[in-house]
Order: C-alpha cells, then sequence, then structure tokens
C-alpha cells in the first residue's frame, strides 16, 4: 500500500470510489509517471509535477498548473476554475475524456523541459 492508497482510504466508500476513478484516468493518460503525495495531495510526477488531485467537501480539486488550466479553459465550461486547479463537483460523473486530454498535454509539456 502506497501514500495515494492510504490518502484515498481514509474517505468513506463512495468518495474512494470517485478518487480511485480520477486516479485511474490519470494512470491510464500518463503510465510512466510515478505516484507520491506531494503538498498533501495525491501527485502524478513525471519530469517534475504533472498533476494533482485532492477531495474536498463538495468538489474534487484537480491541479494540472496554469498551462494545464490555460490551454484547455474552452473546454472547462460550467466547471469552476482558477489559475491553476479545476474543479469537478461530487455530483457529477468525471470528465474522463477533458482529463485525459489535460494529463496528456502536461505529459508533452513535462517531457520537453
Amino acid at each position: 500500500m502506497n501514500e495515494i492508497d492510504q490518502y484515498i482510504l481514509q474517505y468513506p466508500l463512495e468518495l474512494q470510489h470517485k478518487l480511485q476513478e480520477i486516479r485511474n484516468i490519470i494512470k491510464e493518460a500518463a503510465p510512466e509517471a510515478t505516484e507520491k503525495i506531494s503538498w498533501r495531495m495525491p501527485t502524478f510526477y513525471l519530469n517534475g509535477n504533472l498533476v494533482h488531485f485532492a477531495l474536498h467537501k463538495a468538489h474534487i480539486g484537480f491541479y494540472p498548473g496554469a498551462e494545464g488550466v490555460e490551454q484547455f479553459k474552452h473546454k472547462l465550461g460550467d466547471y469552476k476554475y482558477s489559475k491553476g486547479a479545476i474543479q469537478f463537483p461530487l455530483s457529477k460523473p468525471l470528465p474522463k475524456e477533458l482529463i485525459t486530454e489535460i494529463v496528456k498535454f502536461r505529459v508533452v509539456e513535462n517531457n520537453n523541459k
């Protein structure tokens, strides 16, 4: 069991499923990335921090950095976002395709560093 497993297991079962779902989406989009906890959040690392995610009261915060948000602002629709974060409400399905696109964009960005 690694640190991200421990992070996920601290929450109720229905939230664990949602957290594991975003984890699996990221792992599928960036299979070469490693996992760790950074800033007390599950983090995927590939030539630097790739993306983070964290559970909040009513949403999962997804943190692809400023470039990751800026590049996809036109696809964020009704999702709340800020300079480096996107909020995915717990009451809605995760946008798998959007998360996958953002993660793949970040992989290219980090590999070009």
